[in-house]
């Protein structure tokens, strides 16, 4: 579980069961984290009401601080704020499953042949 994340609003009040939600589903990513990252993310989400009245609309926008100054950052608009952060949480997940094929070389598969090949 990420334990730094930092959660803001601008022009919203962020509620309690809001903050449990982010804390539970941006807090699990850790997973798909190489080991040596994991120690030291900081995640920071930044809740924003864009349209007052009618129309509300939430901007959501979210930035992970990795090892080595690498930044992968996340945003999208949505009428509900329980579903921006979902789809904020998928494209997070998205780009540190890129960021992990960078960090970490595919091993070569090489089968059982190598191991029953013979030597002379």
């Amino acid at each position: 579980m990420i334990e730094k994340i930092e959660i803001t609003g601008n022009d919203y009040k962020i509620d309690e069961s809001l903050r449990k939600y982010v804390i539970k589903r941006i807090g699990k990513l850790d997973r798909y984290l190489p080991r040596v990252a994991k120690k030291d993310v900081v995640c920071k989400v930044v809740v924003e009401e864009i349209g007052k009245g009618k129309n509300d609309k939430y901007e959501i926008s979210a930035a992970m601080e990795l090892i080595g100054g690498k930044v992968i950052s996340a945003r999208d608009e949505c009428s509900n704020v329980f579903a921006g952060v979902d789809l904020v949480e998928a494209k997070l997940m998205g780009q540190i499953r890129r960021y992990k094929l960078e960090v970490q070389p595919h091993r070569q598969k090489k089968g059982l042949k190598s191991l029953f090949r013979r030597k002379g």
